[in-house]
This record gives C-alpha cells, sequence and structure tokens, in this order.
C-alpha cells in the first residue's frame, strides 16, 4: 500500500490544562485543600499566601489580568524564538508600582477562629501496645524475632489471620530463621495471653473462646458458655437459641445468660485500642447551613477561600525589566519564564475563585430543593433529587455537580451531612405522589427499631405495614431497602 499525504479539517473537543485543574479542584475536600494550596506554593514561586489582612475597597477586586491567559509565544513551552520586546504592560499598572492583588475572602465569609489545624489524634498504635508487652516476656533473640513477626501478623482487628506455616516460611525467607511451627504455636499461645483478651485469634470462634477462658481464670462461672461456642458455634452465628438449648440440656433462663455472657465479649480485640491516624478520618464541613429566625443561610467555609496573590519579588522583578534601557537576551529569557509563572499563579487563583462560585451554587440549590428538610432536619420531608434536577437548577454539568456531591459536607443544626446523602430516587404512593426513597428508608428504620425483638417483623409484615401507610412497595423492594440500611433478616434480629 503506497504512503500519502492528506489535509484534513477536523472538529475535537479538548480540555485545557485550566479546566481540567479546575476539576481536580472540585473534587478535593476542604480538609485537603489546604494541603493542596501548598503544594501549588511550592511549585510556583510566583504564587504566595497572603498572611496580612487587606482592606482593599472593593475597585481593589477587580480582576485586572482577566486577559492575560491568552498570551501566545511561539514555542510550545512559552518562550519566543527571536527573544524580541517582550511586552509587560499588561503586568505593571500606571502610577502604581503594584500588580493587582487578588483577594478571594470578602466580609462575608466566617472568621477561621483559632486558626486551627486539622485535629490529629495523640494516641499509642495497637501494634506499639503489642510489642510494650512482648518487652516484658523472657525471650532468648530467636524466640523474641519469632514473637515480633507474630505480632506484625495480627491485623488492626486483633486477629492472627497468616497460617502458622507461612510465618514459618517468612521467618526462613526473610530473616534466615530456621524454626518449627510448633515453636511458632507456642509463641502464638504466650501473645493470645496479651491485653486485650482475644488478641491473636484465628478466627471468630476462638477469639471468644480465649476471652472466656480469661473469665474462668478469674473464678467466672463460663462452663456452659465455653461449650456454646465449640459445640454450636454455628448454631449460634444462626441464632438458633431452640437447638443450642437443646443440645446443652438447659432451660430457657439459663439459655438468656449464657447469651448474655457471650455477647458481651468482644468480637475485635484489636479496634479499640489504638489505630491508624488519618486525617480522612474527621469530617471538615464544606458549607454550614443555619436556621436564621426561620430563614435559612448558608456560608462557605472560610478555608476554602484562602487569601492569595501574586508574589512581591516577581512583582519587582517585572518592574525592573520595564524600566531597563538594556535588555540582554538573559533578562528577556528570565521575563518570560516570570510570566509563565504569573500566568500559572492567576490560573490557580481563577480555578480557586470558580471552585468557591461552583461550590456555593450548588450548595444553594440543594438548600432550595431541600429547604424543609434544613428546617425541620426530618428525614421524612426530604424530596426526590437527582443530579439533573440540581444541574438544570445551576447549569452545570451534570459530571460537575457529582464531582461536588461525592466529596463535599455540610454541616447543620441537625448534624453533618455528606452532600450525596441528599440525591435519592422517588418512589410513588397510592395518591400519585412522589415520595423520596430517603423517606422511605427512615419509616422502614423506624418501624424495626420499635419491633419487638423476641418476635422481629418478617419482610412481608414490613410491606404490609409500609403499604398501608400508603406506599406502594413490593416485598423485594422492602428486602434491598433493608440491605442498603445494614439491617439484618427477621431471624438475625431475634433477641431472647
Amino acid at each position: 500500500m503506497a504512503l500519502s499525504q492528506s489535509l484534513q479539517q477536523k472538529l475535537l473537543q479538548k480540555l485545557s490544562p485550566q479546566q481540567i485543574q479546575l476539576m481536580k479542584l472540585l473534587q478535593v475536600p476542604t480538609a485537603n485543600l489546604e494541603e493542596r494550596i501548598k503544594e501549588e506554593l511550592e511549585e510556583n514561586p510566583a504564587l504566595e499566601l497572603d498572611e496580612e489582612k487587606h482592606e482593599d475597597g472593593a475597585d481593589d477586586l477587580k480582576d485586572e489580568f482577566s486577559d492575560s491567559a491568552d498570551t501566545e509565544f511561539d514555542d510550545k513551552d512559552g518562550s519566543e524564538n527571536d527573544y524580541g520586546d517582550v511586552d509587560v504592560s499588561e503586568y505593571v499598572r500606571d502610577g502604581d508600582d503594584d500588580v493587582a492583588d487578588y483577594k478571594l475572602r470578602d466580609d462575608n465569609y466566617p472568621e477561621d477562629d483559632d486558626k486551627k489545624q486539622l485535629p490529629f489524634k495523640t494516641e499509642i498504635s495497637f501494634y506499639q501496645v503489642l510489642l510494650d508487652q512482648l518487652g516484658l516476656l523472657k525471650l532468648d533473640d530467636k524466640e523474641r524475632k519469632i514473637a515480633e513477626q507474630i505480632v506484625g501478623s495480627i491485623d488492626e482487628d486483633g486477629y492472627l489471620r497468616r497460617e502458622t506455616s507461612a510465618i514459618v516460611d517468612d521467618l526462613a525467607f526473610r530473616q534466615n530463621i530456621s524454626t518449627t511451627e510448633a515453636e511458632v504455636e507456642s509463641i502464638i499461645q504466650l501473645i493470645q495471653r496479651f491485653e486485650p483478651p482475644g488478641v491473636a485469634a484465628r478466627d471468630l470462634q476462638e477469639c471468644l473462646l480465649l476471652q472466656l477462658q480469661r473469665q474462668k481464670n478469674e473464678g467466672k462461672e463460663v462452663d456452659t458458655a465455653m461449650m456454646a461456642i465449640k459445640k454450636y458455634f454455628d448454631e449460634f452465628t444462626k441464632k438458633h437459641y431452640e437447638k443450642i438449648q437443646r443440645g446443652l440440656g438447659i432451660d430457657e433462663d439459663q439459655l438468656k445468660e449464657v447469651m448474655q455472657q457471650i455477647v458481651r465479649l468482644n468480637p475485635k480485640p484489636g479496634g479499640t485500642i489504638g489505630g491508624i491516624t488519618k486525617a480522612e478520618s474527621y469530617v471538615v464541613p464544606d458549607f454550614f447551613i443555619f436556621n436564621n429566625a426561620g430563614k435559612l443561610e448558608i456560608t462557605l467555609n472560610s478555608r476554602n477561600a484562602p487569601e492569595l496573590r501574586i508574589s512581591e519579588g516577581y512583582r519587582d522583578m517585572m518592574k525592573e525589566y520595564d524600566r531597563g534601557a538594556k535588555k540582554d537576551k538573559r533578562q528577556k529569557e528570565a521575563v518570560l519564564f516570570i510570566k509563565q509563572k504569573i500566568d500559572a499563579a492567576k490560573w490557580f487563583i481563577d480555578a480557586i475563585k470558580q471552585r468557591q462560585h461552583t461550590l456555593i451554587s450548588t450548595m444553594t440549590a440543594i438548600m432550595n430543593h431541600q429547604y424543609e428538610f434544613f428546617l425541620t432536619g426530618d428525614e421524612t420531608n426530604l424530596r426526590p433529587m437527582i443530579l439533573k434536577d440540581i444541574a438544570e437548577k445551576t447549569g452545570l454539568d451534570i459530571s460537575t455537580v457529582s464531582r461536588v456531591a461525592n466529596s463535599k459536607f455540610v454541616q447543620t443544626e441537625f448534624g453533618t451531612y455528606r452532600l450525596k446523602f441528599f440525591f435519592s430516587e422517588s418512589l410513588s404512593t397510592d395518591s400519585g405522589e412522589e415520595v423520596s426513597t430517603r423517606e422511605v428508608k427512615k419509616i422502614l428504620s423506624d418501624l424495626i427499631e420499635a419491633e419487638s425483638k423476641k418476635r422481629p417483623l418478617s419482610d412481608e409484615r414490613l410491606t404490609e405495614l409500609l403499604q398501608e401507610k400508603g406506599y406502594n412497595i413490593a416485598r423485594r423492594t422492602v428486602a434491598k431497602y433493608r440491605e442498603q440500611l445494614n439491617i439484618p433478616v427477621a431471624r438475625l434480629r431475634k433477641e431472647l
């Protein structure tokens, strides 16, 4: 096949670097926005944080460089081939020595009272707790290394889910320690005596037995409970209490006492001590909604409005170049570099401003749509709402609304909610009215909470009760909603 050349005209849609930057900033929650700004400050020396409080008038807030991002260069890297005269007039104002500042926060933003940092737990990790107890044992060097390997294999819940043979192999290949399964098992039994009770168990059954054995050593009567876990563990997990009662040959009162002893045990012994500290474990709200005498008011978290500006050092460089008469090649290259950095800084500041506008417009639309809920806090007042509804109200794309809803939180008088919480499908009632599925789930949850735990309601009975309230719903839909609420079936909700 012969090679040939041809000219073609095509229309393509491509995202500009600024649009990509804005989309990434929209996805960043408030808790991580400060870190993202720090990264930009480190990468771009032309951008700096304005620590001082400005008292400029409204005219000073005007962006005088809205067209500066359109500066064109011949090369892709932004440099000019012939290093001709570089026009810096748009970067220097007449009659003033300063390039315009960008102030992103006005008097309407709430003050960040104590400029507080994100909270972090200051606690000892679960792994360190075990190592501290390990230091109290009298072990030789080999046994200590084996014990440290075992402790390092225990997960955050306190379970040793790695096979003994695998631990032997790890010691042989990674630490060149030759040992046997019996030797490893003997050290595992030592570690199982550590606090909290149940640590280093291989499964839930062993974990419960270890805790019961600890209570037995303390003089408590738990023999029947231990027998129930050893012989009837499967029946216990499925709540087949009648089979347990018949197998143990005990009456109903004794069964209740045994079950109370078991349910008081901790199924995750490692979950109560230490843990990995993460900033994401703390929710920092992006919005605040207040009820001011029956009128809702919304404010944006002040962390979303950093005061950024162009570096004064870079301004001085531009002014020195503009004043100088002789401009050599090296100076022109430096000025081109400065212009690139200033443009990048302005793009970032514009992206932050656009982020603020998008956040507040999206949240305002959500607040207006779910006005009754924000007034009362009653989940039954939630209206059906999908991404398309908010996109139509704000004029934004559905994907943009989705980015905002998936990673942002709002603090109200009734708690802090993820924006995604307010989105739900609709369900028709007998009267033809459309209600939110969130409302149905709330009623379903209330019905299950009010049921008798000795005779919990089946899915069929729950369906009948919802239909009596006017909700046209099928049994399989009730089962689906119950699973979404993490509520088990009726048999597993039964209590003695």
